[in-house]
Parts: structure tokens; sequence; C-alpha cells
């Protein structure tokens, strides 16, 4: 029996579905959030800052000892630069400032991510050392974008949308003059790798080293915090190894290898 005809009109009636599954996919995908958080920082920077104040600088790709480090959005005023980190998240989330991982939470799903602010301290640092500046002078700033709830209270730098415009403008002292604001925007931009093909692929395999090496260091059973191998010195185990918590004497945990 030939069953040609039937699998031709199968598809004459279901062809339309493949453009929407493909679609699908797409918004789905982690390049389209992120497409999605840098349009709403880039609307929220164009109508809620004024651009003769604030000078916004995208997708800054910066070299650092260990390879490179990428910075979402730099905003660069008299009053400060300020180093926008954003996550496009939905559901509630849980943690403080102090705390490695912070977590999501989608109805009984649990998942832990990295607390953006750790994140983005070594931005903020790669900054000051590339720019020269003080503490005083710069700023991390934290935004989630998408359908998410914080279930604790965060600090005034991490906000939702553009409430990061509000916490911007509500830094009103002068700590750059308009001379040192122009010549960070030049630095930056002498100092950022050029937006090659060879530059982003070398950035992507940084952060698959960098996750790698997370995935196979565990963490702290006690407080969270990344764990160091380490060797026993105590006679009776003299060479001993085993994982110790980097937060040592603070924190005591440890994990036995087996």
């Amino acid at each position: 029996m030939d069953i040609s005809p039937i699998i031709n009109q199968m598809f004459h009636v279901f062809w339309y579905l493949i453009p929407l599954i493909v679609i699908g996919g797409i918004i789905k995908s982690p390049w389209f959030k992120g497409m999605i958080g840098e349009f709403m920082i880039n609307l929220s920077a164009k109508f809620l800052l004024d651009k003769n104040k604030y000078h916004l600088i995208k997708n800054v790709l910066l070299p650092t000892e260990d390879g490179t480090t990428q910075i979402d959005h730099i905003i660069v005023s008299v009053y400060g630069v300020f180093v926008v980190e954003t996550k496009n998240m939905k559901g509630w989330i849980f943690g403080n400032p102090n705390q490695p991982y912070w977590t999501q939470k989608i109805y009984k799903h649990t998942t832990k991510f990295q607390n953006p602010l750790r994140q983005n301290y070594k931005h903020v640092k790669t900054l000051e050392s590339l720019l020269n500046i003080g503490g005083e002078q710069i700023h991390s700033v934290i935004v989630f974008v998408g359908d998410s709830t914080f279930k604790t209270e965060m600090p005034e730098n991490v906000t939702y949308g553009g409430g990061y415009a509000r916490y911007i403008k509500s830094k009103k002292e002068r700590v750059l003059t308009e001379f040192q604001t122009t010549e960070i925007i030049e630095k930056i931009d002498s100092g950022k790798l050029q937006s090659s093909f060879k530059a982003s692929r070398e950035h992507v395999n940084h952060v698959k080293t960098i996750i790698k090496k997370k995935e196979t260091t565990p963490s702290c059973p006690k407080c969270g915090s990344t764990m160091i191998l380490r060797e026993s010195k105590k006679e009776k185990n003299a060479g001993r190894k085993f994982w110790g918590c980097s937060k040592f004497p603070r924190c005591k945990g440890i994990q036995n290898i087996i």
C-alpha cells in the first residue's frame, strides 16, 4: 500500500506548525532572553537617563589575568561609573548579599545560581584596575528583567527593570570631573577587546573552563562556599587529601575524598 498521499496530506496540514516550533525554541533560548534584557536596559537608558549626563557603553569585553570578562552595560557620568549586570529570570528569587548562591523557585522547581553581586564584583575590580579609580567612584548594579519577584529583602543596587535608572539617578554627588568622564570613556574604548569572532570564541571557551572547574569542585556542606583540596598534616592521617572549606577557619566544613 502506497502511503505517500497520506504523508503528503499530513505535511500540508501540519507544515504551518514547523515555523511556530522554531520560533518557540528561539523565544525560549538564553540568547533571545539576553537580547530582550539588553533591549530593555537600552530602552530604559534612552528614556530615563539624560544622554547629556550619562554615557552608555554596551557589551564590553575586557581582558583579565586569566582570560576575559564581559560586561553587559557600563554607564559613565560625573556621579560615577555604573557597572550593570542583567539577569533575565522568572519565578521567586531568594538571596542576600553574603550568600555565594541565590535561589530561583518556579512552583515546586528550585534552582541555585551564582550571587549576581559576586559575579559583578569581578567586573567592577577589572574596571577599577583599568581606569585607576577608587571604590567610591564605581558602582555595581544588578537588574532583573522578566517575570520575577524578590521574596527576600534586596540591597538598593539590586532592582527590577527601569528601577536601575532610579538607583543611578539617586547618586547626586559629583565624584568625577567632566574631563575625567571623557578620559574614562576613551580608556574603556581603547582597553576593550575588539568585537571579533576570535575574541568572542576565546571568551566562550574561558567561560566553559570556569564552569567545568566549578562542576568538579564541590561546595561546602555547611556554608555553600567553594572548597579547596587540602592535605592532612596530622600523624594519624598524614598525607590524606580531603576537601576543606575556603572560608576556613571561619567555617570548618570538610568533605572526604572517596
